[in-house]
């Protein structure tokens, strides 16, 4: 596919913001035009088609991961919240945090170090206690810890629940993800975190080309997700950020 327009531009129409394109709304699959919930997120949509590529040039949408989803919270998300809700207490179910290394001294002093506080933070802010183990048989957590976290994930709307889509199974955990929602965390915080035991080794052995490649890739998709929630929530973008 080749880009086919020009101009990327917000307009505001009765049915609220939408973004067009040589002055046609943008539509979703199933037909409906895409909306959005304020104007830095469709101003930041609008950016993001207008940078991808010139016209005539090839197209992805892997080039407006944005839009993506956008349309994933309008045309999934709202449509059927329970689904992804029960999706990403599955990652609570198993979280990262909770699978303890054995061994060396210097790994679990790390994971201690960064991860309790996290696990601490949910059950101050959730009411969701969470049990740890070590190595990698399964550990059963408390059906209370489990609703807690269900009731939380509720709450949110649509967008959040689209982003911790693809936040919560990249770092394999819901707990990391809930801290980015709520801005206890920032995202070079969370990748630090959930790679804790990746870094860990590659300090001992040396770099791999190829999993540092792997990184770029997430930070990529975590940052781009986080600012998706944000600007969703309204949240007004620091300096800096919306070059990103």
């Amino acid at each position: 596919m080749k880009r086919f327009w020009k101009e990327a531009a917000v307009v505001q129409e009765a049915a609220g913001l939408a973004v067009t394109l040589d002055g046609r709304p943008m539509r979703l699959p199933g037909g409906v035009s895409l909306r959005f919930a304020n104007r830095a997120l469709a101003e930041a949509i609008a950016v993001e088609w207008g940078q991808a590529g010139a016209p005539g040039e090839p197209f992805s949408f892997d080039m407006v991961p944005m839009t993506r989803l956008a349309g994933t919270a309008q045309e999934r998300v709202a449509v059927d919240p329970a689904a992804s809700v029960e999706a990403l207490v599955s990652y609570g179910g198993s979280d990262l945090l909770c699978y303890r290394a054995d061994g060396p001294e210097e790994l679990t002093t790390r994971q201690e170090r960064l991860w309790q506080p996290l696990l601490d933070w949910a059950e101050q802010r959730y009411g969701a206690r969470l049990h740890v183990t070590t190595g990698i048989i399964h550990v059963s957590q408390p059906e209370a810890s489990l609703m807690a976290l269900r009731a939380a994930l509720t709450a949110l709307a649509p967008a959040a629940l689209a982003a911790l889509g693809i936040v919560v199974p990249a770092l394999g955990s819901l707990v990391i993800g809930l801290a980015l929602a709520e801005g206890r965390l920032d995202p070079p915080e969370a990748l630090e975190i959930a790679l804790l035991d990746d870094l860990y080794q590659e300090e001992k052995w040396g770099a791999d080309a190829e999993a540092a490649k792997r990184r770029t890739h997430l930070a990529a998709d975590v940052e781009t997700a986080i600012r998706f929630l944000r600007l969703s929530a309204g949240v007004a973008e620091q300096d800096g950020e919306a070059a990103q």
